[in-house]
């Protein structure tokens, strides 16, 4: 069956095959795709005011230096803490924002900050470190 598509403003013409629900549907010579995780949302908390932050997201796992790495990529929008702060297990420490988004990193565990390694407004890649802890 032949079908007329149009995709920003730009007409394709393609050609559908339709299968029969007892026909075979072909897989990739790998095997099946592996299971996607379901996306984190960022959003705001019932009954918070629109605009601000959203709930703390599951930190990245502390890595090798115990500190927190980004899940995302994104902007730096704040920062919630400074070297030498004693911060507590789930405490927002610094504020991302990725498709305008704003998404808060939050510490895995108490400690003490050592180090803040980014500012407010640097793009963050996904897995940088963004806090050192003691």
């Amino acid at each position: 069956m032949k079908l007329k598509i149009t995709v920003h403003g730009v007409a394709y013409e393609v050609d559908v095959e339709v299968l029969d629900a007892g026909d075979a549907v072909m897989q990739q010579a790998s095997g099946p795709l592996p299971p996607v995780a379901a996306p984190v949302a960022a959003s705001p908390a019932p009954g918070a005011p629109l605009g601000a932050p959203a709930a703390a997201a599951p930190a990245a796992p502390a890595g090798s230096t115990g500190g927190i790495s980004s899940p995302i990529a994104g902007t730096v929008l704040e920062l919630k803490c400074k070297p030498g702060d004693q911060v507590v297990e789930g405490q927002a420490l610094v504020i991302i924002e990725a498709m305008k988004m704003e998404t808060a990193i939050a510490a895995p565990t108490a400690g003490t900050v050592k180090t803040v390694l980014v500012a407010a407004g640097d793009n963050v890649r996904e897995n940088e470190t963004l806090v050192e802890f003691a």
